[in-house]
């Protein structure tokens, strides 16, 4: 069985048969965006050098930049401690988010409350 076989074979995809990508800028850790991936986007993912999605919208696979040419270059993934989350470094080309923001979380920061780790 091949590496990434054994990959795909551990990841543990939801009922629908998705698992959440976080895509993280590759140097500076900044978080891009989230998307969807079955098994196959995932597949692609490892084995390709670009990151490919499932749109749960449209009920197809997009591979990132193929249409704005925004694209993201796969570096390193990682499935996270109870394989249910997939971590994807990429060399982000372009823009994160179809909004045309660098990513998709600085259109709507929230107001919080910020916690304080207990002294010592």
């Amino acid at each position: 069985m091949s590496a990434v076989e054994a990959a795909l074979d551990r990841a543990a995809f939801n009922a629908d048969g998705l698992l959440p990508a976080i895509i993280q800028q590759e140097g500076s850790a900044e978080v891009l965006m989230l998307g969807w991936m079955d098994r196959e986007a995932m597949r692609r993912t490892l084995t390709e050098g670009r990151v490919t999605f499932w749109s749960r919208s449209r009920q197809e696979y997009w591979r990132k930049g193929d249409t704005s040419g925004h694209a993201q270059y796969v570096r390193s993934a990682a499935l996270d401690c109870d394989a249910d989350t997939l971590l994807v470094t990429v060399e982000q080309v372009g823009v994160a988010c179809h909004t045309g923001t660098r990513t998709c979380f600085t259109g709507d920061p929230l107001e919080v409350v910020q916690g304080l780790p207990p002294a010592d």
